[in-house]
């Protein structure tokens, strides 16, 4: 597979996208699979990293999630570009290639992967969801002995058991809205911090059906964006601003290289 069958693979998960290229180094290096250089819309791979086609395509479609991720932030993208919306653009991506069967998701495919996943889902991921589901119980009842006996209830939590009052608090509210606890742990508090019951019942869902945290946290905190038409266009005008400037730079540098080029070409006549 060369760069340009990459950036094909890449078009047909996301074809309506601002213009990049794709890269090979030529090089292995110790440090990076492949790097995205947002101000040049390059992805660089070091495809010499690899030892199989689906190994370089993941990191294809990884850096691809940066470009996307860079061009179509409504807000200026920080240093810090692993954020929950990468990770869930990134994991949608995946998604898509395995359906596409651009990429073989090697954790469905073999079956001493399937076998472990079982494992850790029923033997800690459910079980540790039910247990501390009882925990919230039992800590509601805990609340009810700190009124009975005029207590401070956070005291109780703070300083007798060792547990933060926030924690405790979560753990009661996954119990009394009866979160499922195959999910796992800290997909109940995900769960738990949703305002309505339909969008717990959806959470619960999308958890069940295998979406990571990150793509279910972010499709809840989009539709939450989306009830804010101010703010939307806020974030449209800071992404026009970003593309007016960017192409401003871009306008620069063209006319410094013309008139460099232009230069020369009139030493050469003279």
């Amino acid at each position: 597979m060369n760069q340009e069958q990459v950036k094909e693979l890449l078009l047909q998960l996301e074809p309506d996208t601002e213009e990049f290229q794709v890269i090979f180094s030529g090089k292995q290096s110790k440090r990076v699979n492949g790097i995205y250089h947002p101000e040049r819309r390059e992805i660089i791979i070091h495809n010499r990293n690899f030892k199989s086609e689906n190994d370089l395509v993941y990191t294809a479609i990884h850096e691809f999630a940066h470009h996307l991720h860079f061009t179509r932030s409504p807000v200026p993208i920080t240093n810090r570009a692993h954020t929950q919306e990468f990770w869930a653009l990134f994991h949608g991506l995946l998604e898509k290639a395995e359906g596409l069967s651009l990429y073989t998701n090697v954790f469905e495919q073999e079956a001493e992967f399937r076998l472990l996943t079982d494992r850790i889902r029923t033997s800690f991921l459910a079980k540790n969801g039910h247990l501390m589901k009882e925990f919230g119980k039992l800590l509601t009842e805990a609340e009810a002995l700190c009124r009975k006996y005029n207590a401070r209830f956070e005291d109780y939590v703070d300083r007798v058991l060792g547990v933060h009052r926030t924690t405790a608090r979560v753990l009661m509210r996954i119990h009394a809205l009866n979160v499922d606890p195959e999910i796992g742990f800290e997909n109940m508090r995900t769960v738990a911090s949703l305002k309505t019951e339909e969008e717990r019942k959806k959470a619960e869902e999308a958890f069940r059906s295998g979406k990571s945290p990150d793509r279910v946290k972010a499709e809840f905190s989009r539709k939450r964006k989306e009830e804010e038409p101010l703010e939307r266009l806020r974030q449209e005008k800071r992404r026009i601003e970003k593309t007016i400037h960017s192409l401003m730079k871009r306008l620069e540098e063209i006319d410094q290289r013309l008139e460099k080029f232009e230069g020369k070409a009139a030493q050469e006549k003279a």
